[in-house]
């Protein structure tokens, strides 16, 4: 069958879906959840890494309009798919997608989320034997009757090393692997890997895939001199995400998964970029002042 020919039979066949609705009931979300698709991801260093998205798109279906077609959506999926191998998808490139949605759809809201894993490779402390850990991102983009939001999330795995049991001990301390999930709506794009340094270097230890006998003890001793309350965490990464200009919000979550409890411990803190910070020019972290802007949620 040829595209003309296939073009006709398909304008004899009913469309369902663009039929009047009388119930008069305007749908918030409707669309696909949890496709599965492949992706390329580029990050700070520009290279192209294939990964497995799980992707999920809705739009706001108006009163009288009986469905939506879901079609479309799975195929601006497979569009994001092919072209993403000739120029990868990164954080904050998802506006030209919102709009294509919108159009596509004939509607004025629309969302697209993304979830998917990131690599990074990483060199041991002490060996510099490299390995690579894994990281999971979501991005999401969000558009309501003219206003565009993009956010990004990422769970990153470190250890946390107890103070307490550190003060308390002759010897030792308890320490365990907890993740840090860090969430911003954007000014601007953001590296994800700017976001993983932050939660890491604000840990008591950052985690590596591969450690030797060398690098066992290095990491070891550095949590031991580093040690971390899960509120201690929280509110040194909230420091600095809020001295960000490239954020308008964030959010920081951190959970610790207790060696010596049967419960996790956890913390939050939500807010906004410290504004008096943001409009000092050159403007670096500044670890001890105070961001009243700042609200913890326990």
């Amino acid at each position: 069958m040829n595209a003309k020919e296939a073009k006709r039979i398909a304008a004899t066949i009913p469309d369902v879906q663009s039929e009047n609705d009388t119930r008069r009931l305007k749908i918030d979300r409707v669309g696909v959840k949890r496709l599965r698709y492949p992706i390329y991801f580029a990050d700070h260093e520009g290279t192209a890494q294939p990964t497995i998205a799980t992707c999920s798109a809705y739009i706001m279906l108006s009163a009288h309009q009986k469905g939506t077609h879901m079609s479309r959506l799975v195929t601006l999926f497979e569009e994001m798919r092919e072209k993403s191998a000739k120029k990868p998808l990164t954080v904050g490139a998802l506006r030209d997608w919102s709009a294509l949605l919108l159009k596509r759809l004939g509607t004025t809201a629309g969302e697209i989320h993304l979830a998917f894993d990131f690599f990074v490779r990483k060199k041991a402390p002490v060996s510099g034997i490299e390995s690579t850990m894994d990281y999971q991102v979501r991005l999401s983009a969000e558009e309501k009757e003219g206003q565009y939001r993009e956010k990004v999330e990422v769970d990153i795995p470190v250890t946390s090393l107890c103070p307490c049991s550190k003060k308390i001990s002759d010897y030792g301390a308890h320490n365990q692997r907890s993740v840090v999930t860090l969430g911003a709506t954007l000014n601007e794009p953001i590296f994800v890997m700017d976001l993983i340094r932050i939660a890491e270097e604000e840990a008591s230890s950052e985690l590596y895939a591969i450690l030797k006998r060398a690098d066992e003890k290095y990491v070891t001793e550095y949590a031991y001199d580093h040690p971390n309350f899960v509120e201690d965490m929280v509110r040194s990464i909230a420091q600095r995400l809020a001295a960000d200009k490239r954020l308008a919000s964030f959010s920081v979550e951190a959970e610790n998964f207790e060696s010596i409890h049967n419960h996790s411990a956890y913390a939050q803190i939500t807010g906004i970029r410290d504004q008096k910070t943001a409009s000092r020019e050159g403007a670096k972290t500044q670890r001890n002042e105070k961001f009243p802007s700042l609200q913890g949620e326990g």
